[in-house]
């Protein structure tokens, strides 16, 4: 059977929002007038905030997103997140600017929004944007580094790593095989070096992540092999070989003097 042609990840990101825009068409009613920082907030920020999701300003939707919840009542907050959750979605994409989705998604955790309890058809729209922001991130040539915040912050939102995991090793295409190659060489370095981790998720946990890598070797052996001259798909077969024996860096460490002379650290 023919392999079946790999969706534009542009394409798929614009009907998930769709599915959101839909399911949360009819928001849910909050029960008296916002209650948040006053120092943060001013009376008339909070009052636009509890008015329609849509009238609310570019600079209060971003100064709600990132206040943690002990800013707000809290049986207020999951509610203001499931008004605003079409727009701050938008913010995480490819429309969004100077956003840090480490940052923003994770009030949307069990200690703030608590997307896991939220309606199963609304949980179920926002993991489908989830997935498709994922897709464009590993597919529109960002960062190992922006990967990483992405998965942070979706995996702190929604309780745990491997479903995102599994998602981006399930993607296909020659976009899809090349931004895993990045994510192996920059993450693989990172895991050797002893710098991969995560920036909010306090109680996350980093080493599933390396043991997803070491899975993903024959893809990459792969890759390498269709690409002989591609110096990131030999480094991260490197990377992960080095990651798998437990072995020291092959590479020197690039910040500061004194960590240029010595191999990093053993984990």
């Amino acid at each position: 059977m023919l392999d079946q042609p790999v969706p534009d990840p542009y394409a798929t990101w614009r009907l998930s929002l769709a599915e959101v825009d839909r399911i949360f068409a009819s928001p849910p009613e909050l029960d008296r007038p916002v209650a948040g920082c006053t120092r943060c907030f001013t009376e008339a920020e909070l009052r636009v905030l509890g008015g329609e999701p849509r009238d609310v300003p570019v600079d209060v939707l971003r100064g709600f997103m990132g206040k943690v919840v002990d800013h707000w009542d809290a049986d207020q907050y999951p509610v203001l997140w499931r008004r605003l959750i079409p727009r701050a979605l938008r913010r995480c994409g490819p429309e969004g600017s100077d956003t840090d989705p480490s940052y923003e998604l994770r009030n949307l955790g069990r200690y703030g929004a608590e997307l896991i309890g939220w309606p199963v058809a609304e949980r179920t729209a926002v993991e489908q944007a989830f997935r498709a922001l994922l897709t464009l991130a590993l597919t529109d040539g960002r960062s190992p580094q922006d990967i990483r915040d992405l998965l942070e912050g979706v995996a702190h939102a929604t309780g745990g790593l491997e479903p995102w995991l599994d998602h981006i090793a399930g993607l296909s295409g020659p976009a899809a095989d090349a931004g895993l190659v990045r994510l192996a060489v920059g993450w693989g370095t990172e895991f050797l070096w002893e710098e991969f981790d995560f920036q909010w998720w306090y109680d996350g946990d980093p080493r599933p992540v390396a043991d997803w890598l070491l899975t993903q070797r024959p893809r990459i052996a792969s890759f390498a092999a269709r690409h002989p001259r591609c110096k990131n798909a030999a480094d991260a077969l490197i990377a992960l070989s080095h990651l798998q024996e437990g072995d020291w860096s092959p590479w020197f460490y690039p910040y500061g003097q004194d960590s240029l002379l010595q191999p990093a650290t053993r984990r």
